[in-house]
């Protein structure tokens, strides 16, 4: 009978932080500008510059800790850890090992397996390095240091992960937990969110952990759940024929779906941690925490629970316009205006996210404001307008934030209620369609729809279908 395994996995997530400037000087952190643009002599570590501490950083850390049901260390200090390497200017990062802002949390994750905790073992501040980009044409590397002193806060998870969709649950919920608090937009593809995985396998039942190994590169949920696969698998393998698993770095090759050796951790590395000599210790006075405290937003689980209070919504709805931060605003603000919370929901679930996956927009792009979907709704309900002119004012809307009441006006797309109007349009119809008539005679119910469709087509869809429904019958 083969040996059972079970795999254990702590996360080390890196996340940069939304603050417009850099941790240590007041150069900018917008993403994606030309190399080297956003640089001081501060971050790039030029002799005789010194680190003046961004406060904001302070507060976002904070308050990702109190979210994550951290204790906050109030006297909090930086050290120095020291190694070289090309994108790190002063060859030395100016992180914390000694005293981090944050420590002992954790939060609930829900797999399919059911709900568990996955604790938090520390957060702490830093600043992030710059980054080498390899020249295939002239073969050498170039370094970018607009990245270098960009603030970063790495959450150190505990060893509770088993699998790759609790890691994914446990992202999920991060990144959650920190666009609420509007942190970090934690963006996989553009780096402001990176997770590092450790990853051993013991048999199961032993309580002694195994050889762990630590895996980077990784830039999507579904690149993270292939790799903790692939690295399960190969430590499985390498047991199986008697062989040690070594402890070292490994990078993912998310093409080749496969991870290669970086540096081995054998002898790990001595950093000669020491406290920051240019830095004084940061004091978080009980004022400044509360301060913090009252600046928390309403997350994501509070909100689920207030949503089945006041809107009397479905769970899956609720859920759905919780995802991000946005939708949620947009379908709050628009339910306050209109009082129709099941509508405005329907809106957002269906058009909103079919025209946003259309366009590929993230949901912060949503681009029409909650006031001009209130009118739309108001018009729907009035039957100023049908369903189906509704869609197209919609998709304008969408694509230009039109004011919906204007639009309708201008274009004179406003529902025909006359009934002499539709009975000469629908006894028209009728008379042109013999077939369809003598199909719904003999019983075919089909036939009425078809001849509903023929109404709206001649009215250029402004007719409306309930009373078009009520004059075929009567007509026929």
């Amino acid at each position: 009978m083969s040996r059972q395994y079970e795999t254990v996995i702590g996360l080390e997530v890196h996340v940069e932080l939304a603050t417009k400037t850099k941790i240590f000087c007041g150069c900018s952190t917008g993403f994606g500008k030309a190399p080297n643009s956003h640089t001081c002599p501060v971050c790039t570590g030029m002799p005789g510059s010194l680190p003046v501490l961004n406060r904001q950083v302070v507060e976002y850390a904070a308050a990702v800790g109190l979210a994550t049901g951290c204790t906050i260390t109030q006297y909090c200090k930086f050290d120095r850890k020291n190694y070289f390497y090309p994108d790190n200017p002063q060859n030395y990062q100016i992180s914390q090992l000694y005293l981090p802002i944050c420590r002992d949390g954790g939060i609930e994750i829900e797999t399919a397996a059911g709900k568990k905790r996955v604790g938090i073992h520390e957060i702490h501040m830093e600043e992030d390095a710059g980054k080498l980009i390899h020249d295939e044409w002239e073969d050498c590397s170039l370094v970018d240091y607009n990245r270098s002193g960009v603030p970063l806060i790495e959450i150190v998870s505990e060893p509770d992960m088993g699998s790759a969709e609790e890691v994914i649950a446990y992202l999920d919920k991060l990144r959650t937990i920190i666009q609420y608090l509007g942190a970090s937009d934690c963006k996989l593809q553009e780096g402001s969110m990176r997770a590092d995985v450790n990853l051993s396998v013991r048999e199961a039942g032993t309580k002694e952990l195994g050889t762990r190994t630590e895996m980077k590169n990784l830039n999507s949920f579904k690149a993270i759940a292939r790799a903790i696969e692939g690295e399960r698998a190969r430590q499985i393998e390498l047991l199986e024929e008697g062989k040690a698993v070594i402890q070292e770095t490994r990078r993912w090759d998310d093409n080749k779906e496969h991870s290669y050796a970086m540096r081995s951790k054998e002898d790990a590395q001595d950093y000669r941690y020491f406290p920051e000599p240019d830095l004084p210790p940061v004091v978080i006075s009980d004022e400044w925490l509360q301060e913090i405290r009252e600046k928390q937003p309403e997350l994501r689980t509070e909100k689920l629970q207030r949503y089945k209070r006041e809107y009397d919504i479905p769970d899956y709805d609720a859920r759905l316009l919780t995802e991000t931060k946005r939708m949620a605003d947009v379908f709050e603000e628009t339910t306050a205006l209109c009082g129709l919370p099941k509508k405005v929901s329907n809106w957002l679930m269906v058009e909103t996210l079919r025209l946003q996956k259309e366009q590929n927009l993230e949901p912060e792009e949503i681009p029409f404001s909650p006031e001009n979907l209130a009118k739309l709704i108001r018009l729907t309900e009035a039957q100023v307008i049908n369903s189906t002119v509704a869609k197209e004012v919609f998709e304008e809307m969408f694509r230009h934030d039109i004011d919906p009441e204007a639009y309708v006006k201008e274009k004179g797309l406003k529902t025909v209620h006359d009934e002499e109007a539709l009975r000469s349009c629908v006894t028209q119809v009728i008379a042109e369609n013999p077939q369809s008539v003598a199909d719904y005679q003999g019983g075919k119910e089909k036939a009425l729809g078809f001849l509903v469709g023929q109404t709206m087509k001649a009215m250029k869809g402004k007719a409306n279908p309930g009373l078009v429904n009520q004059l075929l019958k009567e007509l026929l």
